[in-house]
């Protein structure tokens, strides 16, 4: 079974949106006052700086255990984005206080359930290779 690719390659990407998304929100935070476009900065730059955070740990479980056929790397910044988008997401509703558990759990429920039919549509859609019974090697 193949491996995904060398975290080497999402070195760069990681390194820009953590740099991006925590320095950007902490200007944020230090020099802005909580009007809407700063919400909505506030709300971009969260899921940047948690899709960067989330990466490496997204990466790792990839790694760990790996799936068959094996994650490719749309796969691994796809899940990281959700982390990013739910977490960013649940920060923005605490601002107005409409987080509870229901919708903690029914986001995650949501974000859980096209994750696994987005999946399942690549593996219904992977070709698997043709042996012919003809071929004498």
């Amino acid at each position: 079974m193949t491996q995904p690719p060398a975290f080497r390659n999402y070195l760069v990407p990681v390194l820009a949106l953590l740099f991006i998304g925590w320095g950007g929100l902490a200007a944020l935070f230090y020099y802005t006052l909580p009007y809407v476009w700063a919400r909505w900065g506030f709300f971009a730059l969260g899921i940047m700086a948690l899709t960067g955070t989330a990466l490496p740990v997204v990466y790792f479980f990839h790694r760990r255990f790996p799936a068959d056929p094996p994650a490719a790397s749309n796969v691994i910044v796809r899940q990281a984005l959700w982390v990013g988008v739910y977490a960013a997401t649940l920060a923005w509703l605490q601002l107005g206080r409409f987080v509870s558990l229901y919708v903690i759990l029914g986001l995650a429920g949501g974000l859980i359930a096209v994750e696994y039919f987005l999946r399942l549509r690549e593996k219904a859609a992977r070709i698997p290779p043709v042996i012919s019974d003809d071929d004498p090697s």
